[in-house]
């Protein structure tokens, strides 16, 4: 029974020198050092909402510092685009599209993925996401644009929702 004790204290205590924040694991899927800028990001209605075609859909985000944020959706059936690019900063933003526009749900049903990305230099000329892209290509389109943008301070964070 001692020992028994004594190896869940011991994976205790070695599970608490790890880090949690999940920004640092997302980093490591895209190879670079990832800062903790993004504090929060999700549609309106929260994380894992659901929404009809037609809806329109806002997004919450807070930063910690001023910098440039690029949002990319990602369909379910891999279609990846850029929908919004703008300089923001540090506090709570909603961001519901340009002036006179609308961030509006549309077609294929099903998960849809939206991904932050912060960086503290303007938007890499000539990088636009297009495409269609399986996760893994996804991950590293992320990571060539933030190679791209020169940015030495960098962070991604990432929602999703359903279409109905």
């Amino acid at each position: 029974m001692r020992a028994k004790l004594g190896l869940v204290l011991l994976v205790v205590l070695i599970s608490a020198c790890f880090p949690t924040r999940s920004s640092l694991t997302v980093g490591l899927r895209f190879g670079v050092e990832l800062s903790p800028v993004i504090t929060r990001f999700e549609p309106d209605r929260g994380v894992a909402a659901g929404y009809r075609v037609g809806d329109s859909v806002s997004f919450i985000i807070s930063l910690a510092r001023p910098g440039y944020v690029v949002l990319v959706g990602i369909d379910p059936d891999g279609v990846a685009y850029e929908f919004d690019r703008v300089f923001l900063n540090p506090g709570t933003h909603r961001l519901s599209g340009p002036p006179g526009f609308r961030y509006e749900v549309r077609p294929p049903l099903g998960l849809q993925r939206v991904r932050s990305i912060y960086t503290d230099t303007p938007h890499p000329s000539g990088f636009v996401f297009r495409g269609t892209y399986s996760l893994a290509l996804w991950d590293q389109q992320t990571s060539i644009y933030i190679q791209r943008s020169g940015s030495r301070v960098r962070d991604v964070a990432e929602t999703y929702f359903y279409i109905r």
